[in-house]
């Protein structure tokens, strides 16, 4: 009984090894097909661009190790929407918070020229109450259904503006500080390059780049030079 227990243990292993082999191989070859790109956003004069949307649309489809958020919480503070510029998916889920002693607005409507073409009753409005001394923080709930660029505003403070980017494609991230952003593991081939802002009217011309597994760049450069925004 023991040899024959040995025979088929030894039996299964040796049916194990090629399927693990073959596993280790196929890894191998999904790195192989799929590299790094670091795109830099630069302003009209060349200054690097941070807070900037930039979108890929590989010809591979796939989607990024880190999904884009479905659930994100924007603060009105020092009447300000932070974060100023959020990415998420379509349908994600957006919580507003008012920090601030007096009362907020939220007005959500199609950003830039879009505007002009959203459908009436798009976008939403929200109330929020001032924090009072000892008290929880007023907070409203708002989902963001469809692509596209969303500006957020307060009629009661026509100062303060924010943005949500809410994009049908996996692969769309923030600039950094530096005005850069690197996406990582894309696919190989063809791959299309956007870049959003919102003091950005008209959007500018695409990049489309083919990729191979060795790492690559991209620059892209609005027409403008974005307004200093408020600390």
């Amino acid at each position: 009984m023991s040899t024959l227990r040995s025979s088929t243990s030894g039996r299964g292993l040796a049916a194990l090894v090629p399927r693990a082999t073959a596993a280790l191989l196929a890894l191998a070859c999904a790195a192989a097909q799929a590299g790094n790109l670091q795109v830099t956003a630069l302003d009209k004069d060349g200054a690097p661009v941070p807070d900037a949307v930039v979108i890929l649309q590989p010809a591979g489809g796939g989607a990024p190790r880190t999904p884009l958020p479905t659930r994100v919480t924007i603060v009105q503070e020092k009447m300000r929407f932070v974060p100023a510029t959020s990415v998420v998916a379509v349908g994600a889920k957006a919580r507003f918070v008012n920090n601030d002693t007096w009362d907020h607005h939220v007005r959500a409507s199609a950003a830039g020229l879009a505007q002009f073409s959203a459908s009436p009753g798009e976008g939403f409005e929200l109330m929020l109450n001032g924090k009072a001394e000892g008290k929880p923080a007023s907070i409203a709930d708002a989902s963001f259904d469809k692509a596209g660029a969303v500006l957020l505003g307060c009629h009661l403070h026509p100062s303060m503006r924010g943005h949500v980017y809410v994009s049908d494609s996996p692969w769309a991230a923030l600039t950094g500080a530096d005005g850069k952003v690197t996406m990582e593991d894309v696919p190989d081939g063809p791959v299309v390059v956007r870049i959003w802002h919102p003091d950005q009217l008209i959007d500018i011309a695409p990049q489309t780049l083919t990729l191979t597994s060795a790492a690559a760049e991209a620059k892209l450069q609005l027409n403008v030079v974005p307004r200093r925004r408020r600390i």
